[in-house]
């Protein structure tokens, strides 16, 4: 049966990377851990017997490319989809299109590109014939499936994560382009190796961006006839700048925010100053990299160098002042400081101790004696009585409780021996020692 796919169009008005697309495993490269000999997907796709999945990875590593060798293999029907024209009308009248030719034993593959773009309703539509068998769902996503697929579909998908090209696949995809006679027909490309990697390293692991270069430097190269040389000169034009992958809304954006927080925790400070620079190189707000390190301060250091929170806050300021691309030093300035610094998360450890126990406790009311008796009735009814004030003591200190009774003895802060904290705790230390010396007496 002809199969209804969008990859079938006019080859010679196709960019590079369409003209060349692999048709089979044989020409596919890359993603060495999911496809080859014994592989789950090789088998599934060789067999002919592909169930519902999912492929996950960034741009340019092949999973439109996977759907295409499907749609080549398989004898089912080949139906692709797009979010932009796909009403749940139209998906449900499709559907039961597949329902009735597989009774007639006409198997139905659905692609979905893109499949993250889909809203809840949209992907709700496909669940049920997914679950009684009727179509086989193909998707394919940039995004964490775990995030942008409903639970109910993606339990019932295999998911198959791409990971970007290294530069020796990304070379092989070049000369295989260059050897195809959908490539570059009637032409001769001269270009040696360090040119095509040069090419593959730009790409930064997407083949059709590397694909797409190619393809502009043959437009651009010197040509005598039907001979077209390029040179590194000419490479250099087209790659001055290298595409950073990130994107500000997606996953990529947690993952290097993550990256940046725990290096710097562990005082990796050219790990955190890299992974900064690959934020600001992506486009990312300055001032959100910079609240991000003021938490740091707090959540990581806190009192192990009482320093850290001012070095933040002056340099969230001077993004605020400056703005990109002049404030780009004074981030680095306290990623370094930040990561260098003594680490103390206790902190952070006292407000969720204490978190919880206002969480998990009764509202208790504040012990009389720390409430202020405004009025005559309140002075009445016990309002501040037996109030001690602290400044008026020796050690500025006194037996007073604050604490509400049922929460006596629980302990919110432990400061550590990092840094200057080793001050504080000397110091909460002379103050439970007092009490115990003077609360009995």
């Amino acid at each position: 049966m002809k199969q209804e796919s969008l990859f079938n169009a006019n080859k010679k008005d196709m960019p590079l990377a369409n003209r060349v697309r692999p048709q089979t495993l044989a020409q596919f490269a890359g993603q060495h851990e999911i496809l080859g000999h014994g592989k789950v997907l090789t088998e599934m796709i060789e067999n002919d017997n592909v169930s519902s999945m999912i492929f996950w990875g960034p741009p340019g590593v092949g999973k439109t490319t996977l759907a295409e060798i499907i749609a080549n293999q398989t004898k089912a029907k080949f139906l692709q989809f797009s979010a932009v024209d796909s009403t749940i009308t139209k998906i449900k009248q499709i559907m039961h299109q597949a329902e009735d030719d597989l009774n007639y034993g006409q198997k139905t593959i659905v692609f979905i590109d893109e499949i993250h773009r889909f809203n809840k309703a949209q992907q709700d539509a496909f669940l049920p014939y997914v679950e009684r068998g009727s179509i086989v769902l193909i998707g394919a996503t940039t995004e964490n499936p775990s995030f942008e697929i409903n639970s109910a579909l993606l339990s019932r998908t295999k998911v198959f994560v791409l990971k970007p090209l290294g530069t020796d696949d990304i070379v092989t995809v070049l000369t295989n382009a260059l050897k195809n006679p959908n490539g570059f027909p009637n032409l001769k490309i001269d270009i040696n190796h360090d040119e095509l990697k040069m090419i593959a390293e730009f790409a930064n692991g997407d083949a059709r961006t590397a694909l797409n270069t190619l393809e502009l430097a043959v437009e651009n190269g010197s040509k005598q006839g039907s001979q077209v040389k390029i040179t590194l000169d000419d490479l250099k034009q087209l790659i001055s700048k290298k595409f950073v992958l990130y994107d500000k809304k997606g996953e990529e954006h947690y993952n290097i925010i993550s990256a940046l927080h725990k290096s710097m925790r562990n005082s990796d400070v050219d790990a955190a100053v890299y992974w900064m620079s690959r934020m600001l190189e992506g486009g990312e707000d300055p001032l959100y990299i910079a609240r991000r390190l003021v938490r740091f301060a707090s959540e990581d250091i806190g009192l192990a160098d009482t320093n850290a929170l001012n070095v933040a806050i002056n340099v969230f300021q001077a993004c605020q002042f400056l703005g990109m691309p002049e404030c780009d030093v004074h981030l680095t300035e306290a990623v370094i400081y930040l990561s260098l610094a003594p680490k103390s998360n206790a902190v952070y450890k006292a407000r969720l101790a204490a978190k919880g126990d206002v969480k998990h406790t009764i509202d208790e009311p504040v012990p009389l004696q720390i409430l202020n008796a405004p009025t005559k009735l309140m002075g009445e009814l016990g309002y501040g009585k037996n109030y001690q004030y602290a400044h008026s003591t020796k050690d500025k200190l006194t037996t007073m409780k604050t604490m509400p009774p049922s929460l006596e003895g629980h302990v919110y802060y432990e400061p550590t021996e990092q840094g200057n904290e080793i001050r504080f705790k000397k110091r909460l230390e002379y103050i439970k020692q007092w009490h115990k010396k003077h609360d009995d007496r």
